[in-house]
């Protein structure tokens, strides 16, 4: 018996020898165990905004995978924030299943956070990425506010259907593609500056489309410092082809002399309008007295007609004056092929003291024209939506008062809704680049992440029924 004890005891000693040498090789685990990789995360972009109250803020496309698992298993949250006050750990969602998620972000307050996106994958691996986010205040009409992403500075902008619109920018000259209905980055940009010949910005400030063709113009006036640049003296027309998400621009004609023929022609009729004056070396274009152009459309009926208005001067130049519009009769052909320009009679219309921002009409020649004040780039003056029917002698009729409460200056009507029909909305868009979006000081202009910069595009009524 003893014999045979020993014996097995000895078996038992082998057997667990082998398997722990086994398992030392690795060679009784699981096989698929040792084959799940670290899992991989990527975001489509690093910076995200998001506004207090906002109705659908960008989102973040997240791409997730794990070598030897199914993307399916993977699970995707936040982990950490830097400043929960401003968007915590449970107010990141995330949508999706598979390899391809979104995420999206609920601001509390106004500042920056960072969060820690992390991805857990089979065998309890993981990988983070760090979100930096920054989210502006709350802002009156949020539901029907959208922002647009990538600029902070709007300055024109056309509807070419299917639900977008064309944004120029008065900080760059890159024109950009974005769903109205969505905020979020442009689907599409276009530079045009190394073809027009161009290498500062144009300052472009107002924009008419008249079948295919868009026309923009830049301020024609001097820089914030009193000084000529000649690259805002540019005109100049894209070719539209497709519409909405497909649509494409090439670029057609130019003009860089339309300032100095505007001040020939006020100096021939007596110095009127002080254009001379206006465009004087020293002088600031946002004067009362200055000199500077902020919207572009076209007479009624017209293809050739171009009405140019003006945000300074004033006419007279004093408190109460009325907004300033000069017709091109020939602008079709002055920047199609270079024709110097025609000019009719001016027309001066009662704007409550106001002058224009921006002017746009649609196919029944309903027109809207956004006032404002001649020298403010932000809310500290009023704003005020004017429905017009583009007749010379006509008055203007007030639809609405635009908010002022929050942060921009309203520089942009997209298009003109029938404004026969009650209830009827149009959507504007501000120029934020000088406000101090998230509560550091730092004018949105001058943030270094294009992901920051926004302008916003709200709804509003303009015709209460």
């Amino acid at each position: 018996m003893p014999h045979h004890s020993s014996l097995r005891r000895a078996r038992t000693l082998a057997a667990a020898s082998g398997v722990l040498t086994l398992a030392a090789l690795g060679l009784n685990a699981p096989a698929h165990a040792a084959s799940y990789g670290t899992p991989t995360l990527s975001l489509s972009a690093s910076y995200l905004t998001g506004a207090v109250g906002a109705t659908g803020d960008p989102v973040v496309d997240v791409t997730v995978a794990q070598s030897g698992a199914d993307a399916s298993a993977l699970t995707v949250a936040a982990s950490a924030s830097s400043k929960s006050s401003v968007a915590g750990t449970g107010d990141v969602a995330v949508t999706g299943s598979g390899g391809s998620r979104q995420l999206a972000v609920t601001a509390h307050t106004r500042g920056y956070t960072d969060l820690t996106i992390k991805v857990t994958g089979l065998g309890g691996k993981t990988a983070t990425k760090t979100l930096h986010y920054a989210a502006s205040a709350a802002v009156q009409n949020a539901a029907d506010t959208r922002y647009l992403t990538g600029s902070s500075d709007a300055s024109a902008a056309v509807d070419v259907g299917g639900g977008y619109t064309v944004v120029a920018d008065d900080e760059s000259n890159t024109l950009r593609l974005y769903d109205r209905s969505a905020s979020g980055a442009p689907v599409k940009t276009w530079d045009f500056s190394s073809q027009l010949g161009v290498s500062k910005e144009i300052d472009i400030e107002g924009a008419a489309r008249v079948g295919n063709t868009i026309y923009w113009t830049g301020s024609l006036g001097n820089n914030k410092d009193g000084a000529y640049k000649p690259d805002r003296n540019t005109v100049f027309t894209t070719t539209v082809t497709g519409s909405g998400a497909s649509t494409q621009l090439a670029l057609a004609g130019s003009y860089k002399k339309l300032r100095d023929s505007l001040v020939a022609w006020d100096h021939a009729n007596g110095d009127r309008f002080g254009f001379a004056a206006g465009t004087a070396d020293g002088q600031v274009p946002k004067q009362i007295d200055g000199f500077n152009v902020e919207g572009l459309e076209f007479a009624p009926g017209s293809t050739s007609t171009a009405y140019i208005g003006f945000r300074a001067p004033l006419v007279p130049p004093a408190g109460g004056g009325k907004a300033l519009i000069v017709p091109v009769t020939n602008f079709d052909k002055v920047v199609g092929s270079g024709a110097k320009p025609v000019f009719g009679s001016a027309i001066q219309l009662d704007l409550g003291g106001l002058s224009i921002r921006d002017i746009r009409k649609n196919a029944a020649d309903q027109y809207l024209i956004v006032a404002g004040s001649w020298a403010a780039d932000d809310n500290s003056d009023p704003y005020a939506v004017y429905s017009w029917d583009g007749v010379a002698g006509h008055t203007p009729v007030k639809r609405a008062d635009l908010p002022t409460s929050d942060p921009g200056g309203w520089e942009a009507v997209v298009d003109v809704p029938d404004l026969s029909q009650a209830g009827a909305k149009a959507q504007f868009i501000t120029d934020d680049g000088s406000a101090d979006l998230y509560g550091d000081g730092t004018e949105a202009k001058d943030l270094t992440h294009p992901e920051w910069k926004k302008s916003r595009a709200t709804w509003f009524t303009v015709n209460a029924g």
